[in-house]
This record gives structure tokens, sequence and C-alpha cells, in this order.
């Protein structure tokens, strides 16, 4: 049954080999192995996503997968240090201070930028 089976998140990019490169260099993934033009990444607790190449990447302006992390401030110290521009903002929802990391590295030209929200 679907109830107990794991779900694997896909993660769409035009340009392949630079949304590898932002993945790889500036998240950390390692590459388990290619598939399909795309790559398999693993992560903890068994889980793992899936990168692949597709016209219609960018085109969602729903979030695409979530990392549930034990120590916000050290995941955040290490993706700077990697590299990822974070901005402080306001939620207007909570009125608390979140940071937002800019990943238009992985996103092609043109289009809009990727964030993901960071509760502290």
């Amino acid at each position: 049954m679907l109830t107990h089976a794991p779900i694997v998140p896909y993660i769409p990019a035009t340009d392949v080999n630079r949304a590898r490169q932002f993945y790889e260099e500036k998240i950390g993934l390692v590459p388990r192995e290619e598939f399909a033009g795309g790559v398999v990444y693993e992560c903890g607790g068994g889980s793992w996503v899936f990168l692949y190449p597709s016209a219609g990447a960018g085109t969602s302006q729903a979030s695409q997968a979530f990392w549930q992390v034990s120590d916000i401030a050290a995941e955040v110290a290490e993706l700077k240090a990697r590299g990822v521009i974070f901005e402080d903002t306001i939620c207007r929802a909570s009125r608390r201070s979140t940071a937002l990391p800019r990943v238009a590295a992985a996103r092609p030209p043109g289009s809009r930028t990727a964030r993901g929200i960071f509760w502290p």
C-alpha cells in the first residue's frame, strides 16, 4: 500500500549540469547514480531525491521539497560557507525573521529565484 511506501521528490532542471553544480558544490549532495539524463542524490535517513531534465522546470511557484534539520543555525552557517547567499526578511504571517536562501544558480537565466524558508 502507498501509505507504507517512501515517496521520492523530483527536482526538474532545464540545465542539469548547472543544477548539479549547485546541488553538489553549494548544497553538498553526493550523486549516487546517473539515470535517464538526471542524477539521484542520497539524503539522510535513507531518503533520496531525483534531479532530472525538464523543459517545464522553473514554471511552478510551489515548493518542491524540504529538509527537516535539528540545528538550523548550523545548516545556514554551512550553506553560507559553501557560497549560498541569504537575505533576512520578515514573514508577514508570523512577524518572525526568516532566512531565505537565494538559489538562482539552479535556475535558468530570466527565471524566478528559488527560495526556501528556514524558521530559526
